[in-house]
């Protein structure tokens, strides 16, 4: 049996990136002619323009929180906020909706989400049972792990949440192969059955999401008899990214083009630095183009040793909406950015908000060789104009400020 879920993953780098380019014009042009938003967001653009990266990178970025504030001032008429190209009805079998409430459309389309390559990495295999502690209300977690064990043909008992003695009981009735879930429900489980004095000698597998999976959990999965992996998705996206028994990172999904850019712009970063992570969709049905994630995360070097050549990240890293509330006015990442803009002379800017409750004080670390006299009262300046606040600047050599995606820094002490 194959080590691979199909011939995708092992394609050549350059081969990959051709299809991934060669697709996004055609994707681009439905989404301005199938979605409302889109045909707004991007009006202008000439599809057949965008062949590359660097042209991909001149386009908006769509946030969550445009998503939402669309949403909600187009409905009841436009439930999804006209990001969507496909309608109610024999097209659209159900819909989800996420906090906010943001709702997401679900096709027909076998495995919508993606989701049965990270259960392969996983190890998965056809005619297993799969015991799905997702929740199947409301939100589409439960289905997106739902319709991705259905396309490797195993059989789903759908658990859901809670009721965490009946989870263990049918476990031991059922004798499933493998759990999807939040890793710590999973703990809660293997917890709840040794206190019931009853095994689950079956269960060895599992794919976990939606909340974060460090090494210690992971270990302790291994201690008693189950190999867990993480799978990294959105219920807008889909699968973003897996990981693979070489746990080294996680490996991007064949149907997405991944960007990181720095949070509060759409500037891609160098490779290396942590940013956010910006997707583009090539679903037809609800095509997302540079999407942002309000994730943070960063490009691992090299290959994954499994032979899966398509690139890795290193995971969830942090949240990329740095928003911090300063003397009573909100202080924005890409206000920072703006700052930045205005002189080719500074690279990378951190704003540093420290002091006591009612005493906020602001400092920019800006990275720069200039020298000239003068140059610190311009960005002073720079930064009263944006952000509307006095803050000081402080110039640092390049490459000084810590590699973690953070433009905004809430230092203050709350005590």
């Amino acid at each position: 049996m194959s080590a691979f879920y199909d011939a995708l993953e092992t394609r050549s780098p350059d081969e990959r990136e051709a299809a991934l380019l060669a697709a996004l014009p055609t994707q681009i042009a439905h989404a301005q002619q199938r979605s409302g938003a889109f045909a707004e967001i991007l009006k202008g653009v000439n599809p057949a323009t965008i062949t590359s990266r660097a042209a991909l990178a001149q386009l908006p970025v769509t946030r969550k929180s445009e998503l939402l504030e669309r949403q909600g001032a187009q409905r009841p008429q436009q439930i999804f906020g006209g990001f969507n190209a496909i309608d109610l009805g024999h097209e659209m079998p159900r819909l989800f909706a996420s906090p906010g409430p943001i709702y997401e459309p679900e096709s027909r389309r076998p495995d919508y989400w993606r989701m049965a390559r990270s259960m392969y990495a996983a190890g998965f295999r056809a005619g297993e049972l799969v015991h799905n502690c997702f929740s199947y209300h409301f939100v589409p977690a439960g289905s997106m792990m739902e319709t991705g064990a259905h396309a490797l043909g195993c059989t789903v008992f759908a658990g859901g949440t809670g009721q965490t003695e009946q989870q263990v009981q049918a476990m031991v009735d059922l004798q499933p192969a493998a759990y999807v879930g939040t890793p710590s429900f999973l703990k809660i489980i293997v917890e709840k059955s040794q206190e019931m004095g009853v095994k689950l000698p079956s269960l060895t597998k599992a794919m976990v999401s939606g909340e974060a999976f460090p090494p210690s959990l992971c270990n302790w999965m291994r201690e008693h008899g189950i190999d867990a992996y993480q799978g990294y998705g959105t219920a807008d996206l889909g699968l973003i990214a897996y990981e693979t028994s070489a746990r080294e990172g996680l490996v991007l999904d064949e149907g997405v083009i991944v960007e990181i850019v720095r949070p509060g712009t759409g500037d891609p970063v160098a490779e290396g630095e942590v940013g956010e992570l910006v997707i583009t969709t090539l679903n037809p049905d609800y095509p997302l183009i540079r999407f942002g994630t309000g994730d943070l995360s960063a490009y691992l070097p090299g290959q994954c040793p499994t032979g899966r050549t398509n690139a890795r990240i290193k995971g969830w890293m942090g949240r990329a909406d740095q928003t911090t509330k300063v003397r009573g006015m909100f202080v924005h990442a890409k206000q920072v950015a703006e700052v930045v803009k205005r002189f080719p002379q500074i690279g990378k800017a951190r704003l540093v908000v420290t002091g006591e409750m009612a005493n906020d004080q602001m400092q920019l670390l800006v990275e720069t060789t200039e020298t000239a006299p003068g140059f610190a009262l311009q960005v002073i300046e720079a930064l009263r104009d944006v952000t509307k606040l006095r803050g000081d600047v402080q110039m640092v050599a390049p490459g000084s400020l810590p590699n973690d995606g953070k433009v905004v820094e809430d230092a203050r002490s709350y005590q």
